[in-house]
């Protein structure tokens, strides 16, 4: 199978390479062929986030490409945990979580990569396979005697942590040895050449390399791409409140992930066109330029958001949350379909009340206390007493009583408290 000559300058042009081996040998040798890669996610948690969406990409991109991919599940070294980039150990984790873990993070590596109908379909592993029924003393024999202690606290992750106060564990610490392991096991058995991660993996691809070369007399590659951080050099991955973003429509809403990405600064915005999407550079070149004429309308920032939510949760979901955005902020409310509001209620402050209570001559100022839209029924009079209550964008006055006929899908109810305070009340079933 032909590859595509040109994938290294593309991922250099789109700043996503750290460090490599020999840059022009790697770049002959995945313009030759096809070359089998590689990618590890640990299952730490039950959904893979927006940290990883880098890697996923890179895999994509590669087997877009024409080479030949494996996204690996860490179900062996989820068990121990990699201190790279920690300043503290890891909770260890029980089989049981890892084993939960892992059912949820396999879904999110199959959306991203074509495990069938292609010529160079891609191969989903977890290590797990070949580690469980490794010895101690097997270890030590064919894996440990190849790297010595010189090599391992040489690294910059562990040699942070051995100089903080907590130290670093023998767990923690032979956490290189189990990947390094891992790479020298897919180059023996899936011919599997090469090794890709974020910045901070570099030591452990290098040390993956040195034990193929020792152990297999072979020879490995390796390709880390920069962390994605902010200006201020904080990571991606969380919001500004601090809630992680996850790729879990159930952990992280596609109405919060989108309006996540419209909220990028524009001195990111670039870098997260070239990095974190699949179109063109020209595109993404194009489209700075326009955005730089009019960054008032944020066309840069609205473009990554489609582009991601339709990656991560499909374009049905970036539909809905268009929409919800539109109604949101200035369009109609009275538009939205039941599957916007249903998204918005995992987004805003949403009260269930039973249909009982609609139809009840003035039940208006009761209905907002209960529903936590105020404090008490004294306060929604006064605030409807100056216009400052609107139910589906309609303002009221102190007489209105809310009746099925108010309701937008005959359940639900959007209430605006002034200009910025939405919340949502929805009725149970008729």
């Amino acid at each position: 199978m032909s590859v595509d000559p040109d994938l290294f300058d593309d991922l250099s042009a789109r700043r996503l390479i750290h460090d490599s081996t020999d840059p022009d040998d790697l770049r002959k040798r995945m313009a030759e062929g096809p070359v089998r890669v590689y990618v590890g996610f640990d299952p730490t948690a039950d959904s893979l986030h927006v940290g990883n969406l880098v890697g996923l990409l890179m895999l994509r991109r590669f087997q877009d490409a024409g080479h030949r991919v494996i996204a690996l599940a860490g179900g062996a070294t989820g068990m121990v945990g990699d201190p790279s980039g920690k300043s503290a150990e890891r909770s260890l984790l029980t089989d049981d979580q890892l084993a939960a873990n892992l059912t949820g993070i396999l879904p999110q590596l199959r959306q991203f990569l074509a495990f069938d109908g292609v010529g160079n379909p891609a191969t989903l592993l977890d290590n797990r396979a070949w580690t469980v029924g490794f010895s101690y003393l097997d270890f030590l024999r064919d894996v440990g005697k190849y790297l010595t202690v010189n090599q391992m606290v040489a690294k910059e992750s562990v040699r942070a942590r051995m100089e903080s106060t907590d130290g670093i564990s023998y767990t923690e610490f032979s956490y290189m040895l189990l990947q390094a392991y891992d790479f020298c096991w897919l180059f023996e058995h899936e011919g599997c050449e090469m090794q890709m991660g974020g910045s901070d993996q570099w030591g452990n691809i290098v040390t993956g390399i040195d034990l193929i070369r020792k152990r297999a007399g072979g020879k490995g590659l390796g390709l880390t791409w920069p962390l994605l951080t902010r200006s201020d050099g904080s990571k991606y991955g969380k919001t500004a409140g601090g809630e992680t973003i996850w790729l879990s429509g159930s952990k992280f809403s596609p109405y919060a992930f989108y309006q996540s990405w419209i909220q990028v600064e524009d001195a990111e915005i670039e870098k997260l066109l070239l990095q974190l999407t699949l179109l063109p550079i020209p595109e993404i070149q194009e489209i700075t330029v326009r955005h730089a004429e009019a960054p008032h309308r944020r066309l840069a920032q609205i473009r990554l958001a489609e582009e991601l939510t339709t990656l991560v949760h499909g374009p049905e979901a970036t539909t809905r949350a268009q929409e919800a955005t539109a109604a949101v902020f200035g369009g109609d409310v009275a538009e939205l379909s039941a599957a916007a509001l249903d998204m918005l209620a995992t987004a805003l402050p949403t009260t269930s009340i039973s249909r009982a209570d609609l139809g009840v001559e003035a039940n208006l100022f009761p209905l907002l206390a209960e529903a936590g839209v105020t404090a008490s029924n004294s306060e929604a009079h006064r605030l409807v007493k100056q216009n400052g209550i609107s139910l589906n964008d309609v303002k009221v006055g102190a007489d209105h009583v809310v009746d099925s006929q108010g309701l937008l899908h005959g359940r639900y109810l959007m209430v605006r408290k002034g200009k910025k305070h939405l919340s949502l009340i929805i009725f149970d079933r008729p």
